[in-house]
């Protein structure tokens, strides 16, 4: 138990402050009950924090404040990959985020291969909703990013300006993973990741 405890917090710490984790996250150093233990056991102990059920995180310190909360992003991820959904910021963040739209999203909001869901982890609450875009495996967060944000504007808003944002946004490994996946998507944002590549730089 000892030594299953030790290995766990050795990953810990090797990944740094800030990580949220899942017991998922382990299970290549022992079996996932002596995984479980281990976790509690370490939580117990104080070094690591328990902030809902199977998740745990590594807390940043602040002198005055004592252990900060685990930023949304990387609470998100451990949701995500707990259930083996896939994951990606919303199209309104995206519109927000390229100054497309002005309106903020009231609280943080991604969407998922899953289905849609409310959480509540260390005090934030986090939606999760069912993505009409396909997530893809191979791509980075920018390309899924500009996905989400076509279907969250859809076909009627795509403008020159927007295409020609999305295509300043992303890079060439992007825009390949794009076309790569435009059989998956409907004809209007198959023909919209097009323009976007006729209207990359790179």
């Amino acid at each position: 138990m000892a030594a299953a405890a030790d290995r766990v917090i050795k990953r810990v710490r090797g990944k740094g402050r800030g990580w949220v984790f899942t017991p998922k996250d382990f299970l290549d150093l022992g079996t996932r009950a002596s995984v479980d233990m281990a976790l509690s056991r370490l939580a117990q102990q104080g070094h690591i924090r328990r902030i809902g059920r199977g998740l745990y995180d590594y807390p940043k310190v602040h002198a005055k404040l004592g252990a900060l909360t685990p930023d949304t992003d990387t609470i998100a991820k451990a949701v995500a990959s707990q259930s083996g959904n896939k994951i990606s910021t919303s199209g309104a963040q995206t519109a927000n985020l390229m100054g497309i739209s002005n309106q903020v999203p009231a609280r943080a909001s991604y969407v998922t291969s899953g289905p849609s869901r409310v959480k509540k982890v260390a005090g934030r609450t986090i939606a999760f909703k069912r993505s009409r875009a396909p997530i893809l495996d191979n791509a980075t967060p920018d390309a899924n990013a500009v996905l989400q944000l076509l279907s969250y504007l859809g076909k009627a808003q795509l403008d020159d300006e927007v295409i020609q944002r999305c295509a300043d946004q992303l890079n060439l490994q992007d825009i390949k993973a794009l076309k790569k996946a435009q059989a998956a998507m409907p004809g209007w944002m198959s023909d919209a990741v097009l323009k976007i590549s006729m209207a990359h730089h790179g």
